[in-house]
């Protein structure tokens, strides 16, 4: 059982200014927790029902330095951000902040992306295809959100993900950048790369103009039907799919 002071520090991490102040965040559901026990990181606090810890000893045991909480189900769903019923939540240390590495790779750079879903989904996108650096600008959602860590179904284990101004991150690199606009080359006629940056823009207004402007090169995928546009995520995925290597 929790107190009531643990009860109201764990609820105080759905917001951005308290998981800022104690550098942790929440990772819950039965599968993103499994993810987080079962890798090779530092876990604070487990809360979770009976019923699973009894069904997870092997993976809660990978973990000592965790403090297990049991609780009721009605107790854990009202930490919950979830609409499921959940049976596990975690309590997991922000990363340490490093310098964004300079490697002959491919990158994702984020230009004020706002929704927590399309923000998720573009980390899980990147964990899919092996991209291993997200670039994210000061104007971006918060990526430890707990929106954007269930969206991401555990890609923050494999993704390193940086804040940094863009301008000098796209400046200082050396690879080809590409931007992601309603206007530019097709992205059938372009050819696969080994190593790049990849700009995706904000929702709305797309990518800024001084961001835009240290692009090599502009990327859209044509558009056959009445839609306005795509979706960060969406054009995220469908880019990486045809610019990276096979």
């Amino acid at each position: 059982m929790l107190s009531k002071a643990q009860n109201k520090y764990i609820r105080s991490l759905t917001q951005q200014k308290f998981r800022n102040e104690y550098r942790l965040f929440i990772a819950e559901g039965e599968k993103i927790a499994l993810e987080w026990l079962m890798a090779k990181t530092h876990v604070q606090t487990i809360v979770a029902t009976e019923d699973w810890v009894a069904q997870h000893q092997a993976a809660i045991s990978r973990h000592p330095e965790a403090e297990l909480h049991i609780v009721k189900a009605a107790e854990l769903a009202a930490l919950s951000s979830l609409q499921a019923p959940n049976q596990v939540l975690l309590v997991v240390p922000i990363p340490a902040e490093q310098a964004i590495p300079q490697l002959s790779e491919w990158y994702l750079a984020l230009d004020d992306i706002q929704d927590p879903g399309n923000m998720g989904t573009i980390i899980r996108i990147a964990d899919w295809f092996g991209i291993r650096h997200i670039v994210c600008s000061p104007g971006c959602v918060d990526v430890y959100n707990p929106k954007v860590v269930q969206s991401a179904m555990g890609g923050h284990l494999r993704v390193s993900i940086y804040e940094s101004d863009l301008v000098p991150f796209l400046s200082g690199s050396n690879l080809p950048k590409i931007a992601a606009t309603l206007q530019g080359t097709s992205v059938y006629d372009m050819a696969r790369l080994d190593a790049g940056v990849l700009i995706i823009g904000n929702e709305s207004k797309g990518v800024s103009g001084s961001v835009g402007a240290l692009a090599t090169q502009a990327v859209t995928i044509p558009r056959r039907g009445g839609a306005e546009s795509l979706n960060a995520g969406v054009s995220a995925g469908i880019l990486c799919a045809l610019l990276l290597p096979c």
